[in-house]
Parts: C-alpha cells; sequence; structure tokens
C-alpha cells in the first residue's frame, strides 16, 4: 500500500518513518488531519491522546465526525479510522484531559515526536517545556478558528509568529522560564474581525494545519527539513 510513498522518499527513509513512534495530543479538526497524514505516509505506531467524545458541533470539520459515530470516545473512532488504513499501525490511545497535573501520563509512553493539536495554552506551554527538556521533538499548532485562507498558514518558529494571541502568550511564558530555544509552530497570520461566544470555524484551516504538522513530522524524520 506504500508503493508510491516509496517511490517518492525511497526504501531507506520509508524505513525510519515506519520505525518512529508519534503522539498527537488532541484529536479534533487538526488533530484528526494530522494522523491521518502520519498514517498514511507509513507511521507505525502512533500515541492518540484526547478525553473527548464525538459531537455535533465537530461535524463541520473534524475527520472522524459523522452522525453515526455521535457519543464516541474520539481516540476510539481515530484508532478504528487507522486500522482501516493499515491494520499493522500499533495504537495506544490515552483517554485523559492533559492537565499540568498529570501531564505526566504521556511521558510514562516513549515517542520520537510530539504533535501538539491541544486547544489549553497551559497545556501546550507544559508540552513544549518536557519536550524541549526531554530533547523530543515537537510542532505545535496555533490558533485555527474563525480562520478562513488556509494559505495564510506557515511553518515557522514561535520566536517568529505575530498577530495569533496563543502564540504571543507562550512566547511570554518561555520568556519567563528563561527558554529560547526554537519551537516549531503551525500557525496562521489571517486576521478577522473579533467575535462572541463560540469560536467560528470552518474545515479548511483546521485541517491544513493538521497536514502541515504531520508534514513536518514526516520531512523532520527523514532529514528534508
Amino acid at each position: 500500500m506504500f508503493d508510491r510513498v516509496i517511490k517518492m522518499i525511497g526504501k531507506e527513509n520509508f524505513n525510519k518513518i515506519n520505525k518512529a513512534t508519534i503522539a498527537v495530543v488532541g484529536i479534533g479538526g487538526v488533530g484528526g488531519y494530522a494522523v491521518e497524514g502520519l498514517v498514511r505516509s507509513g507511521v507505525n505506531s502512533i500515541i492518540l491522546v484526547d478525553y473527548d467524545v464525538i459531537e455535533e458541533s465537530n461535524l463541520n470539520r473534524q475527520i472522524i465526525a459523522d452522525k453515526k459515530h455521535h457519543g464516541y470516545f474520539k481516540v476510539d473512532e481515530m484508532e478504528s479510522r487507522i486500522l482501516n488504513i493499515n491494520p499493522d499501525c500499533k495504537v495506544v490511545k490515552i483517554y485523559d484531559k492533559l492537565s499540568v497535573d498529570n501531564i505526566d501520563i504521556l511521558f510514562k509512553y516513549s515517542f520520537d515526536y510530539l504533535i501538539d493539536a491541544c486547544d489549553t495554552i497551559l497545556v501546550k506551554q507544559e508540552l513544549i517545556r518536557l519536550c524541549l527538556e526531554k530533547n523530543i521533538s515537537i510542532i505545535s499548532c496555533m490558533g485555527t478558528g474563525n480562520k478562513m485562507n488556509p494559505s495564510e498558514l506557515e511553518v515557522t518558529d514561535i520566536w517568529k509568529t505575530s498577530y495569533d494571541p496563543i502564540a504571543k502568550k507562550i512566547r511570554k511564558y518561555l520568556k519567563e522560564q528563561h527558554i529560547y530555544n526554537k519551537v516549531p509552530v503551525v500557525y496562521s497570520k489571517e486576521q478577522n474581525e473579533k467575535f462572541e461566544g463560540s469560536i467560528p470555524s470552518m474545515i479548511f484551516v483546521p485541517a491544513t494545519a493538521g497536514l502541515l504538522c504531520a508534514n513536518y513530522v514526516i520531512k523532520s524524520i527523514i532529514n528534508r527539513i
């Protein structure tokens, strides 16, 4: 099933991808597409982290969301999708909602790369700090809500971001912790009008952001960054 992948990158590089273990925190609009990109590229070991279930509000943008599986755990549905693509893929599921207090749950497992697609800023900050401390490669996705144009997305260093309020808070946190390492992130320069209530969203930006995260990890594994 991976003949065309191997034709693109070569057998040696494919074997590197196949042997890597990737953790994805948050299996929503961004994380679901990140996992999709990883699995279809040959990643054979994935750790899924998400406490949530599929809801009506997820239908407009999340790859695992449909009416048939309303109320099902996202990690279970993502695992099912993974195994329907590649039955040999090894999947670990963590059902906990990560917080600063319980984040060590994730780091009990061994993994090579982490894609941060969660919504909680405190958790994003702690994931970055711990990955840097433990020398684990990480890419973190900034805000994708209230954005329409996927062409405004880019992969860059956290210190080169602008406009994004999540990135601003993370930069402030890193400065307070005297951490000045490069941290790859996916973020958008797009600016829209402010809103009240729930965050507006469509599929285009989160899906593209997830694929950019997966693409970064794959290129990192095969040294093409």
